[in-house]
């Protein structure tokens, strides 16, 4: 059983690490603020899920574990909340690089009623 406790760690573990690099190069490459936040926050949120479930059946006991899920959730909670921030601050700057806000897009209240 603990062998294959151990290729389960090593398998969720590396495939987060994946997931961690994938975000990493979608935050270099992607062109605008908005793309580069949405590559990040979601490869990193699934990346560190896949981490700690990867350590859970290496946690020695159930303290030790839900330290770990409380850290995962505070980091979602965390991650979420910054990148609300971020997003609102690029779009209220004209910093996202995008052509046409997409709220300012569809916003109809300025032109003329017939």
């Amino acid at each position: 059983m603990s062998l294959a406790l151990d290729i389960l760690t090593i398998a969720a573990v590396s495939a987060g690490a994946f997931f961690f690099l994938a975000g990493t190069v979608g935050l270099l490459r992607f062109p605008d603020t908005l793309t580069r936040l949405h590559a990040l926050t979601k490869a990193d949120n699934l990346g560190l899920g896949l981490v700690v479930l990867g350590l859970l059946p290496q946690a020695g006991n159930l303290r030790i574990a839900l330290k770990l899920i409380c850290v995962w959730l505070l980091v979602l909670l965390a991650g979420a909340t910054v990148s609300q921030l971020i997003a609102g601050a690029a779009l209220a700057s004209g910093a996202s690089g995008q052509r046409g806000n997409s709220i300012n897009a569809h916003d109809r209240s300025n032109e003329p009623q017939p």
